[in-house]
């Protein structure tokens, strides 16, 4: 019974593999030889919405002006414009940093938090209280906007049809080390080619949580940010979807981040991301499987981009598994076809499948060069594998216990005169909500 049980779930992750290689295929294709979605680039309005800039902040002394130096040279009708950096319970000079800039600009308003509910969801529906505009777009505090990226945001609400509009990722630090490079690989397939084709193809693109914006009276109207959930990005895709609202995707408005340059951060940033999506997951399934709104294609790329974070715990415990048949001599399993199955799946979803939308999407950028980084990225592979599982088992663990969850704050790298966030206590990595 125990060898049944192992070789069905054995056969159910061969399956999920295919499904996610051919996923990953089609992506590509569609970039490459499928019609492509023009985003409202060419849209002109004499009355562009008023918005309101949100960036949430901890301890961001380091990196602060790069964000506001950048808004401050951004093309957008001041008078239609206010920027709300939230200092949330910052321990550094955020907060003196952020009043010198008021007192320079009056459309920079900073909203001090003293608060025990922390962390970014809070801190955002805190500010939508306070804010003016009928649009809120969100940069976190390490981000760089381009000079056109808040018209670029904006106009897309010009469609009635529209719930939030996201803008693409490059990392700024790409050539610090192997890390870098390869996260700035993960940005391109990601953006370029699986942001862009779904977009393409009337699926789900996934609103980001920064380099975005959405429409202030309906995210309201829907509750606003549960702070309980860590991917408070993912939850308002799925809201909006399930509502009956789009999210449109502008590969063309760029944004600059810092990425992670250690691989523990990395570490940490990603079993936050995966605990956080699985939230979502758990909570959102069922209401995409029912919601009237969605039609089948979406239902099913919503199902599958729910997943993401989830199947790599599925490898996890596969791999767990062939062992297991391993020593009660039942591998019979692989013999004849199933073998040349098992293989074609494994090499498609566990080497080659990113290759498709990564190669891909160097190509489409014009750095082909980048391309012999690809066999590095079977690092990434079983190194987002074991933390990304981790990150599910906190999410089961969530539910199971009801216990409070723990917003982290990414260290940041820039390099800064200023010292003594260092200094604070080690700067703790977690702080409870």
């Amino acid at each position: 019974m125990v060898i049944t049980i192992l070789k069905a779930y054995m056969i159910f992750v061969i399956i999920v593999m295919l499904i996610y290689a051919i996923r990953h295929f089609v992506f590509s294709y569609n970039r490459l030889f499928g019609r492509q979605k023009l985003y409202y680039n060419d849209i002109y309005s004499t009355k562009m919405p008023y918005i309101s800039v949100l960036i949430p902040m901890h301890n961001e002394e380091k990196v602060l002006k790069y964000v506001l130096d950048s808004l401050l040279e951004c093309e957008y009708d001041r008078d239609r414009l206010e920027i709300i950096p939230i200092n949330d319970n910052s321990l550094d000079k955020t907060k003196e940093l952020l009043d010198k800039y008021h007192d320079e600009y009056e459309f920079i308003r900073p909203l001090h938090r003293d608060s025990k509910d922390r962390g970014k969801p809070a801190s955002l529906n805190n500010a939508m209280k306070v804010a003016k505009g009928e649009i809120i777009i969100v940069f976190d505090a390490d981000y760089r906007p381009a000079r056109d990226m808040l018209k670029q945001l904006a106009v897309g609400f010009q469609n009635p049809e529209v719930g939030a509009v996201m803008g693409r990722v490059i990392p700024y630090n790409a050539n610090k080390n192997l890390l870098t490079r390869l996260i700035n690989l993960e940005r391109c397939g990601g953006y370029q080619v699986d942001q862009q084709a779904r977009y393409n193809m009337g699926l789900v693109p996934q609103y980001g949580g920064t380099v975005g914006g959405f429409r202030k009276d309906l995210i309201v109207e829907l509750g606003g940010f549960n702070p309980l959930i860590l991917a408070e990005d993912t939850e308002l895709t799925y809201k909006l979807f399930t509502n009956g609202w789009k999210v449109v995707y502008a590969n063309s408005a760029e944004c600059y981040e810092e990425a992670p340059e250690t691989w523990e951060v990395r570490a940490k940033q990603i079993r936050r991301w995966a605990r956080g999506h699985n939230q979502v997951l758990f909570r959102y399934l069922g209401k995409v499987i029912v919601t009237p709104y969605m039609n089948l294609r979406e239902k099913v790329d919503g199902i599958l981009l729910l997943f993401v974070y989830a199947v790599p715990f599925f490898l996890v415990m596969a791999h767990v598994c062939s062992f297991i048949l391993f020593f009660l001599g039942a591998m019979n399993l692989f013999v004849g076809w199933w073998a040349l199955l098992f293989i074609g799946a494994y090499t498609s979803f566990g080497n080659f499948a990113p290759f498709y939308e990564i190669g891909t999407g160097l190509m489409l950028d014009g750095v082909e060069g980048e391309a012999s980084l690809l066999p590095f990225l079977m690092i990434n592979f079983y190194f987002y594998m074991w933390h990304i599982s981790l990150g599910f088992i906190d999410a089961i663990v969530d539910v199971i216990t009801r216990r409070r969850v723990k917003w982290a704050k990414t260290k940041r790298f820039t390099e800064s005169s200023n010292k003594e966030e260092e200094s604070i206590n080690k700067e703790k990595e977690t702080i409870e909500i």
